[in-house]
């Protein structure tokens, strides 16, 4: 699932996930670029108490927790050649040992990877394993920047809203047609998340029922 950081792959991958016959089950997800090196093997895989420093009890991994549902897993062009090879190990043969431990774990899941470089120019430098990439390059879902589906804005801004209006226990019912207008033209080089802080700003600041332009930041009704 290629896309610009900010597009919020996770959008794509929920309802995915709600198609699926494992609905029911559970959906997990991790950024890997937000977890560092060190600490993502046990994130994923977890680990046994004393496996190093820290390792105080025992941890279930990201993978034995998303068992018969779904994992997803974003920015994974950004994992090391050795946790990139733990994945394909585990994508071919859904098993695992966690961290400290050489017992192996097996689990059945499905996997949805999303990045925000293009794999195959990864793969082309180096930087990211072939091997990998033709295992995973099943279901190719491109997501496009905001700014070119802009017919999308009004419907998630109108997600956002309902969010952020009952976390603040406001009666925003939505937006004027002149703040929409605004919220179509504009470029969001930050993409989906960019929307989402913009709609939040709104909502905190708004005193009315529906947002206006006034609610919107300066520079996206310029």
């Amino acid at each position: 699932m290629p896309g610009e950081s900010g597009t919020d792959k996770s959008l794509t991958a929920r309802p995915t996930h709600a198609a699926t016959p494992r609905r029911d089950k559970p959906f997990v997800e991790l950024s890997c670029g937000s977890i560092p090196e060190t600490l993502l093997e046990s994130e994923l895989f977890g680990h046994v108490k004393g496996a190093f420093t820290g390792a105080h009890v025992d941890k279930v991994g990201r993978f034995l927790a998303a068992n018969n549902g779904t994992i997803f897993l974003d920015e994974v062009n950004s994992a090391s050649p050795a946790m990139q090879l733990k994945l394909l190990r585990v994508i071919q043969e859904r098993k695992f040992e966690p961290v400290g431990s050489s017992q192996t774990v097996e689990v059945d899941v499905r996997i949805v990877l999303a990045s925000n470089q293009p794999l195959e120019q990864l793969v082309s430098e180096g930087r990211f394993r072939q091997d990998l990439y033709y295992r995973i390059n099943v279901v190719k879902i491109e997501l496009a920047p905001l700014r070119d589906r802009t017919a999308d804005i009004p419907a998630l801004a109108a997600h956002f809203l309902q969010i952020y209006a009952a976390e603040l226990g406001k009666q925003i019912t939505g937006f004027s047609p002149d703040c929409l207008d605004a919220l179509r033209r504009y470029r969001y080089p930050g993409n989906v998340r960019e929307l989402q802080n913009i709609i939040e700003r709104a909502a905190v600041l708004s005193r009315r029922p529906t947002i206006t332009p006034d609610d919107l930041p300066a520079h996206v009704v310029t």
